[in-house]
């Protein structure tokens, strides 16, 4: 009988192939006709990091907002946080929500678009990041995370917890994150004009407490039929005592000090929904379905013992309530020749009130509104393999915005709607080679936010009003921005894993928005400062991206992934003459270089990171510009396996850490004030338990 066994001929299994979820990802994105980059589960992991930002701040031509190493907006391209589109499993983020409440143990995977598509938007001048939650899947085990990170002087404790069950007929799983932030914050400002000379120390520590939870239940019916719920909720509660010193000596030597202190409260939920049904053998429908809210409650209150005009007593209250409503539906179709057919609709309610009860030298700013905004979308497209070289994706969106708000001032609204035909084109010079081409043309867009259009002022809460510190207000008659771009990269994925690209692009923007401030005072004595649409503006760049091993390219090297990205922009307003007339938060160029080392003799795996932002220079009118100093950002890990379901993590954050220095110029008829602000900035010092069990 063995034999017979041994003799006997094997069964032919064709060809066997084990992938690692990094090669799915790098697949998902060849085989989009839209240029696409996935971030999976494997590569989210590997560095251990704090928030989404940090995350990000890898991929090429993604920036963030702020002080090196304390996060901020997320940013693609270089282009201030509004040109980003942000969904959260593929449904809009809806205002007020800050994707930074959302930890790595939640995220599946994250994908950047380029270029708008008429399924995921066209608001999205910049691109798309699509951050998909955690999936359950049959055998996974509970993971646990405890530890904390050290930042000058103060500890951030974190704790995680992912739990999985499957059943027949359903799956589910939720991550639980609770946490502790505590970081602290000093900032130097100087300011000068023709008979002002003044120096600002200002030092505070953040401490907040916050719990973050989200899940996803997938019910499975009949055959092709999928129930999916997907619910959120976060809280948080945090407190900022500090203190300010200023110490003037024009026109006359003089001191004032002042106790500050800042109180939040915040509160999120959302619970997504998501049916799937399949028609037939080649169509199915889609419904999804958000509803929920947050709001919000702060505190400040300046006092000063002794108020003077450049360190005033302020008092300010603020209660923001948000609640929004949104339903999708999609058809797909696949038909004959390689059509792909999806057509959808989509309805987005938002009601938001807020009221405000503050005082401010000797003036009060009770400001309550109510406003509230309606979208619609409908929308269609085509991906059509025409040959084996050729695949095309041809759509058009059609989407209206409707807001209105009733204010102290009156009632304010505004109407806009935009019209955005999109094409994406993929050419392969050999169907089985792994070089391509992609090119895209496209329309996209970008709507003024219910705080740009509603006339609530905010005024200037700790220093005298200025030009380069004006009062803030809105303005209901802005259109929404209209951006016409092109896209070309030229890809090749690596025989062994990895990819080498090299993409350029183009916009054209009409109808500019920024914040302009005339150079008189209003009726009350004061600068105040509202957004315009000014002029059009053109943006264009080139992004290379290298990811591989080292020994695909050097015989014998060690197993070392790479990963380097550099990018860079350029970008012009027409209307405003002379150097440094870009887009407001660009800068040149954006680079990236980062390593991983997986060592043989001992279960431990290392990496690090180098992020690189120079620094630039904004016109922001023919007055006034703006300078942010350069970042320079540098990570390292360790990761030491103690067995398989074991392992101790140590994460150094912003190595040699930098001050963040901003400041302004405003220069007219002989009147000249400049503004300089010093922000420090501290190494955070992480470390982990990781745990599976």
């Amino acid at each position: 009988m063995l034999a017979q066994q041994a003799t006997a001929p094997s069964a032919d299994m064709g060809r066997v192939e084990i992938t690692s979820g990094r090669d799915n990802d790098t697949q998902q994105r060849r085989e989009s006709t839209a240029s696409k980059i996935v971030i999976g589960r494997e590569e989210i992991e590997r560095q251990g990091d704090a928030n989404l930002g940090e995350i990000l701040k890898r991929m090429p031509g993604i920036t963030l907002g702020g002080a090196p190493g304390r996060g901020g907006g997320i940013r693609m391209r270089g282009l201030s946080q509004g040109y980003t589109q942000i969904l959260l499993d593929g449904q809009r983020v809806p205002p007020g929500f800050s994707v930074e409440s959302l930890t790595p143990e939640m995220i599946e995977r994250v994908e950047i678009y380029r270029a708008p598509t008429a399924e995921t938007g066209a608001q999205a001048i910049a691109g798309t990041i699509n951050i998909i939650t955690r999936e359950g899947r049959r055998g996974m085990p509970t993971e646990l995370k405890v530890g904390s990170s050290f930042q000058g002087g103060y500890a951030s404790p974190t704790a995680s917890l992912v739990k999985y069950h499957d059943a027949e007929q359903w799956t589910a799983n939720y991550t639980l994150s609770v946490n502790r932030y505590a970081a602290p914050d000093q900032s130097e400002n100087d300011f000068t004009n023709d008979v002002t000379t003044r120096h600002r120390v200002s030092n505070s520590h953040y401490e907040r407490e916050g719990m973050n939870a989200t899940a996803r239940l997938q019910l499975k019916g009949d055959p092709g039929e999928t129930f999916t719920l997907m619910p959120f909720v976060a809280l948080s509660q945090g407190r900022t005592p500090g203190s300010i010193q200023i110490d003037q000596t024009l026109p006359s030597v003089s001191s004032s000090s002042a106790a500050t202190e800042n109180k939040n409260h915040f509160a999120v939920g959302r619970l997504n929904g998501q049916w799937r049904r399949k028609l037939s053998a080649d169509s199915s429908m889609e419904w999804k379905f958000n509803v929920g809210g947050w709001n919000s409650h702060n505190e400040y209150a300046q006092t000063v013992a002794t108020p003077t005009a450049y360190l005033p007593y302020v008092l300010e209250n603020s209660h923001v309530q948000d609640r929004s409503a949104n339903i999708s539906g999609k058809y797909t179709n696949v038909m004959g020749g390689g059509h792909q057919w999806v057509s959808g609709t989509e309805l987005e309610s938002v009601r938001r009130t807020q009221a405000v009860a503050g005082q401010y030298r000797n003036q009060t700013g009770d400001t309550d509104y109510k406003a509230s905004s309606l979208r619609y979308a409908m929308y269609s497209q085509d991906e059509w393999q025409l040959t084996p070289h050729w695949a095309t994706h041809l759509g058009a969106r059609y989407e209206g915005l409707m807001t209105e708000g009733s204010t102290a001032d009156g009632d304010v609204s505004n109407r806009n709607s935009v019209f955005t035909p999109l094409l994406h084109a993929m050419w392969r010079p050999d169907p089985d080679s792994r070089d391509q081409v992609r090119m895209s043309l496209t329309r996209s867009f970008k709507t003024p936010t219910m705080p740009m259009l509603l006339a609530r002022r905010a005024y200037t809460r700790d220093a005298e009003n200025t030009r380069t510190n004006p009062d803030v207000m809105g303005n209901p008659n802005l259109k929404p921005e209209i951006a016409t771009g092109l896209d070309v990269a030229i890809e090749r994925y690596l025989p062994q894993g990895g990819v080498l690209s090299a993409s350029a692009f183009h916009r054209r923007v009409q109808n500019l928005i920024r914040y302009v401030t005339p150079d008189q005072r209003d009726s009350l004595g004061r600068y105040v400062s509202s957004p315009q649409n000014i002029s059009e503006a053109i943006t264009e760049g080139v992004e290379l991206e290298a990811k591989f091993r080292m020994d695909q390219w050097i015989a014998d090297a060690p197993h070392v992934d790479l990963r380097s990205n550099v990018s860079f922009y350029r970008s012009r307003v027409l209307s405003i003459d002379g150097p440094n007339n870009r887009l407001d938060q660009q800068p040149d160029m954006t680079a990236n270089l980062g390593a991983d080392y997986r060592l043989k003799a001992v279960p431990l795996t290392v990496g690090g990171n180098l992020n690189y932002n120079p620094g630039y220079t904004t016109r922001l009118s023919a007055e006034q510009l703006t300078t942010i100093s350069q970042k320079r950002v540098m990570d390292v890990y360790g990761l030491w396996r103690v067995d398989g379901s074991t392992a101790w993590r140590l994460t150094l954050s912003n190595l040699n850490p930098r001050n963040y220095n901003t400041s302004s110029v405003y220069s007219s008829a002989g009147v000249v004030e400049n503004s300089s602000t010093q922000n420090r900035s501290w190494t955070n010092v992480q470390i982990l338990l990781e745990k599976k069990l």
